[in-house]
């Protein structure tokens, strides 16, 4: 099912929102049943409002559009766990929806981060972090750090130290994700060389 651009509007479905609210639970009622006809006017009385809920978490349109479409079949498919006495119809389906932004945002960045570990994979910096810290004491790895250029140094403190993922690191630098990642992976092949890591 698509989303209806009339569903959007403000003005969505017949009475006021006080009387839509009273509607919902009704409605959630009939279409736990499979009726069809009420799950039409359940999407008229929510599209709007969990289309703005999940606009605020996602920030892309097509995506929010997506992840709304996501939240009207999951309301569909599970009306009939709507419970009146744990609290109001709407307050149950904006959960749903913040939930489905929320995953959606996290499954984005878990992407981003495997694209930035596959642009990487010349080298594993993980692995080199890993031994350096478990077979080498720190004045070692602090020299080490000391023999990579200004800004070559800065990218490893940032990413490594830090905590930041590359694109946080090329944002903080100001220089594209790109440069970010050739400074970082010439960075560590210097750092495997100095600290005498095998590949």
């Amino acid at each position: 099912m698509r989303l209806d651009d009339g569903w959007l509007s403000p003005r969505a479905g017949p009475g006021t929102r006080e009387s839509r609210g009273a509607e919902l639970p009704v409605l959630l009622e009939r279409v736990a049943r499979g009726d069809r006809d009420a799950f039409e006017d359940v999407c008229r009385h929510i599209a709007a409002p969990v289309f703005g809920t999940v606009r605020a978490v996602v920030r892309d349109p097509q995506q929010s559009e997506e992840v709304a479409q996501e939240v009207l079949v999951e309301v569909w498919q599970c009306a009939c766990r709507f419970d009146p006495g744990r609290g109001s119809a709407m307050a149950w389906v904006a959960t749903i929806a913040h939930r489905r932004a929320v995953d959606r945002v996290r499954s984005e960045q878990r992407s981003a981060q495997r694209e930035l570990r596959a642009a990487a994979h010349t080298i594993a910096y993980d692995d080199v972090a890993e031994t350096a810290e478990a077979n080498l004491d720190r004045e070692r790895v602090r020299r080490c750090l000391q023999s990579l250029t200004e800004l070559q140094r800065e990218a490893i403190t940032l990413a490594y130290y830090g905590g930041y993922t590359y694109r946080q690191v090329a944002a903080l630098l100001g220089v594209a994700a790109g440069t970010v990642s050739t400074r970082m992976r010439d960075s560590l092949i210097r750092l495997r060389d100095c600290l005498g890591v095998e590949r």
